[in-house]
């Protein structure tokens, strides 16, 4: 084998650098640009109809309607009256223009602005709750009609279908009692299943009878208090009745549903079609009682599509005529909303029907205090208050499908017929709910007259002022106004006696407050709450109110040095008392300060009030704290950490370093990212001091390498250890700290035969040797500036690392060793050039301490043979029964080693 060479070749790299770089070729785009728009020709082609297609899709060549029950029903039966308003052929020719208005108007749609009835649903479901027993009577009619035997004379078909009709309301009853009210939910959801596996199963007929049963227990206020939720529940069987049947006849229209669009007008609808929606109607419209006959017609309008383009138009007035028969004021109000809500969905633009129904209700609105109500609200142990709190989801939808895009004319209507009935408060509140925020706020004086002339027995003013106060929250009134709306509303809140009622409106008087007034109004108002509620310790049941009133306050108050002046806000945080709640508190305030300051502070009221804040977050953590909880919290902490400066006075930012290190000790990311703030410090402290240590400077510098070298290890990540002792280590180095750099070099070296085989990463076990091969290349380029310790030999630091590389155990089969080794070889060559690639500003490298001294030359060639001996050694395993020769060969003053494999003959 060939000896190995005395020296590695000598260098230039400049004259490297230049042969390395690219020459610049002038290159010709012609015409083209990437910038430069694309122009792309359209061929169309007329696509030629199919032969033998009509225009029909109709089956019949009959222009004319044929009532199926016209030969045992005379004309003065009400469906033959029906069927006449149904037919769009007696329409008059003067209407033609209206009907072009209104089908325009179809294409109206409610716009995503307007609150949907299911965001309403879950409320009151959870809200209109009951303990009392629940009852289910429901008639679902014998089963005569199955037993029918089918024949083709009509007079036959008429007969079976007048039975079936009768029979939906006579037959054997059903009554389920004693059910809680889960109970009679989960059997309300079973009709609702039992509805689809009817219709499912071309049952239509009981299908029918199911939806007019759950229908009548509408008109049941048996459990009153549970009669909002019931509505719920029974309507949603209702809505699913309406899909099918509309869907039903949608099919039946034509063979492809993509012919037909959303926007259809009846002419479109074959005969087949119209006749089966007729059909339904018929059946509707004999059901004997009132109330199962309105919602399931109801239930139904948008069908009238199919028939006639005036046909929604004209049922909404007859429906909403209908409900005037229905005695009982809670029921009827309820279902006006459903018209209501159907008619919104159907035909928003058609809002005479909905002022109807609500003046209507206007109208028979005394019926609350009659003795029929008053009675059975005494029977069932109902008080007046919780009586009205029903009415609330009903009117509210009403009002809501008003106000809807309603001029601001219409709140002038409303008011003054509120007057007339005397300022009812439920009323004055459901309309103060409707309507636009801005139009409320512009009449914020005349609802507070209006509020202090309520009756107070019936509805609490307080929720009066509450609804107010949210619109406020929404929209400016009158300048000239506010501080009097202030007062006003304070003067009644401040009065309630009720800790649960006082905060739930102090809650939204808060943010009016802070929106529109300074610290001092703030204060104030924060001051009473302290003053309610802390008797009792009231604040316990008010956690997610005061919670509330915090954001609202950050909300408004982005000035941090403003927030912490207000006396009473830190007091206000000590009503938090519940360890979850405080940090939850404590962490949407760091946020805010994170997302609004915009400039470093060292304002001393902010550093210590948000210390205190971080310091709760910080003492939260245990043993139990999930990862993902430490990685929140830390981030917050860093974020304040990142905006404190006290810009030249770099002792007094060492010492707030220094500070928060002892307060925040048990999470790891923060001791890094003080590390890592420290290390800025101190090359920050280089740059002002542009290299120019004093003796007090350089006693600073050595004071912010001690707090990295001790805080360090305390550390459980070891390569986060690692990478810090190498940047720590760096950055003294570029103080010319020396000897601080070696430390934190020698503590990095004997850190690596820690490094265990597997490590966590991200929440799952790798190999750490990718890691560890990393971070040692990383070494190796700074240790070819780092100059040799006078006391410890030759390039003692490589030395030491390549035997600990020697003797860390190693995978078998893998390569890393040798690539590390490889490294190292560059590392010495580098070492031997004359002059390095790079150097430290002020820091004398081994080039310049040895000055290409034949010792140490002759020391780093014994390196490299022990380095490339290994390789060797590597190789030669690799080889196995391959046979290995080593042919010496040499460039220049350079020796290279070809390394051959030949196999043996087989």
């Amino acid at each position: 084998m060939a000896a190995f060479p005395w020296h590695s070749r000598q260098r230039n790299y400049k004259t490297e650098f230049e042969s390395c770089s690219l020459e610049a070729i002038p290159l010709d785009f012609g015409d083209y640009h990437p910038l430069k728009p694309i122009t792309v020709t359209e061929s169309k082609t007329k696509k030629m109809g199919r032969k033998g297609s009509t225009s029909s899709t109709s089956s019949s060549s009959s222009s004319s309607m044929v009532d199926p029950l016209s030969s045992v029903l005379d004309g003065t039966d009400p469906l033959s009256m029906f069927a006449a308003t149904s037919d769009p052929m007696t329409a008059t020719s003067n209407m033609d223009s209206s009907r072009k208005k209104r089908d325009r108007d179809d294409n109206s749609t409610i716009g995503t602005d307007f609150e949907p009835w299911s965001s309403k649903r879950g409320d009151i479901l959870a809200r209109y709750t009951t303990t009392e027993k629940l009852s289910i009577n429901l008639f679902m009619g014998s089963e005569k009609g199955k037993a029918a035997a089918s024949t083709s004379a009509v007079s036959e078909k008429v007969r079976t279908r007048l039975e079936e009709l009768d029979d939906l309301e006579e037959g054997s009853q059903r009554e389920l009692l004693n059910l809680t009210q889960q109970d009679y939910m989960n059997r309300i959801e079973e009709l609702n299943q039992s509805l689809k596996d009817a219709w499912a199963s071309d049952q239509k007929v009981k299908a029918l009878k199911i939806v007019i049963q759950c229908s009548k227990l509408l008109s049941d206020t048996s459990v009153i208090q549970f009669y909002p939720s019931k509505f719920v529940l029974i309507t949603d069987i209702l809505d699913t009745f309406g899909k099918l049947v509309y869907e039903r006849i949608f099919s039946m229209c034509v063979d492809n549903r993509s012919v037909l669009s959303d926007h259809f007008s009846p002419e479109n609808v074959n005969d087949t079609a119209k006749e089966t929606c007729l059909n339904w109607f018929f059946k509707i419209a004999s059901i004997r009682e009132l109330i199962p006959r309105f919602y399931v017609e109801a239930a139904i309008l948008n069908c009238n599509k199919f028939l006639s383009k005036i046909g929604i138009s004209e049922c909404l007035p007859r429906l909403t005529c209908m409900i005037r028969g229905i005695g009982d004021p809670l029921v009827s109000v309820y279902a006006r909303a459903y018209l209501c809500r159907v008619g919104m969905e159907v035909a928003p633009h058609l809002k005479e029907s909905l002022n109807k129904n609500f003046f209507d209700f206007l109208l028979t609105f005394k019926q609350i205090h009659g003795d029929t109500v008053q009675n059975q609200l005494v029977v069932q142990g109902v008080e007046i208050p919780l009586y009205l709190t029903l009415y609330s989801p009903a009117i509210d939808w009403i009002l809501q499908c008003i106000a809807y895009h309603a001029p601001e004319v219409l709140l002038t209507e409303m008011m003054e017929r509120c007057k007339k009935l005397g300022n009812n408060a439920l009323l004055l509140n459901s309309v103060m709910s409707a309507f636009r925020a801005e139009f409320i706020a512009t009449r914020s004086m005349d609802f507070i007259g209006m509020i202090k002339e309520c009756d107070e027995s019936g509805f609490p003013k307080h929720l009066l002022f509450r609804s107010l106060g949210l619109n406020l929250a929404l929209a400016d009134p009158p300048e000239s106004d506010r501080l009097q709306i202030l007062n006003e509303a304070w003067k009644v809140i401040t009065k309630l006696k009720n800790p649960q009622d006082y905060i739930n409106c102090a809650e939204v008087w808060v943010e009016y407050t802070c929106r529109h007034f300074t610290k001092r109004e703030v204060n104030t108002v924060l001051a009473d709450v302290i003053k309610h509620m802390t008797p009792d310790r009231a604040f316990e049941d008010a956690y997610p109110q005061l919670h509330s009133i915090i954001q609202k306050v950050i909300t408004y108050f982005h000035d941090f040095s403003v927030l912490f002046s207000v006396e009473k806000f830190l007091p206000f945080l000590d009503m938090f008392q519940k360890e979850n709640i405080r940090v939850e508190v404590c962490k949407c305030i760091m946020e805010a300060f994170i997302k609004h300051q915009q400039e470093p502070t060292k304002d001393p009221v902010i550093l210590n009030a948000l210390l205190h804040v971080c310091k709760t977050m910080h003492d939260s953590v245990n043993a139990l704290t999930l990862e993902d909880e430490k990685r929140m919290l830390s981030v917050l902490i860093n974020g304040f950490i990142k905006m404190v400066s006290f810009g030249r006075d770099f002792e007094q930012q060492l010492s707030f370093y220094v500070e928060t290190r002892s307060m925040f000790c048990n999470l790891e990311p923060v001791l890094v990212q003080l590390i890592h703030s420290v290390n800025k410090l101190t090359m920050e402290t280089r740059r002002v001091m542009k290299g120019n240590h004093s003796r007090k400077t350089a006693a600073f510098v050595r004071a912010c390498v001690a707090f990295c070298f001790i805080t360090i290890p305390s550390l459980t990540g070891i390569f986060t250890r690692l990478n810090l002792y190498l940047h720590s280590g760096q950055v003294a180095l570029a103080n010319q700290c020396l000897s601080q750099a070696d430390a934190f070099f020698r503590a990095a070296v004997s850190l690596v035969p820690e490094v265990p085989k597997m490590i966590n990463v991200d929440g799952k076990m790798r190999p750490s040797e990718s890691f560890l091969l990393e971070f040692l290349c990383n070494l190796f380029s700074t240790l070819l500036i780092v100059p040799d310790h006078p006391e410890q030999g030759v390039l003692f630091l490589v030395r030491g690392l390549l035997n600990v590389i020697q003797d860390y155990t190693w995978e078998d089969n893998s390569d890393d060793k040798i690539r590390i080794y490889t490294s190292v070889l560059h590392l010495l060559s580098a070492m031997s050039q004359e002059t390095y690639l790079y150097h430290v500003d002020k820091v004398d490298s081994n080039d310049s301490l040895y000055g290409g001294d034949s010792k140490f030359l002759a020391e780093n060639n014994k390196l490299c043979e022990t380095v490339i001996t290994q390789i060797l050694e590597h190789l030669k395993a690799l080889g196995k029964d391959e046979v290995l020769y080593v042919v010496p060969t040499s460039q220049g003053s350079t020796v290279i080693y070809v390394i051959i494999f030949l196999k043996p003959f087989e």
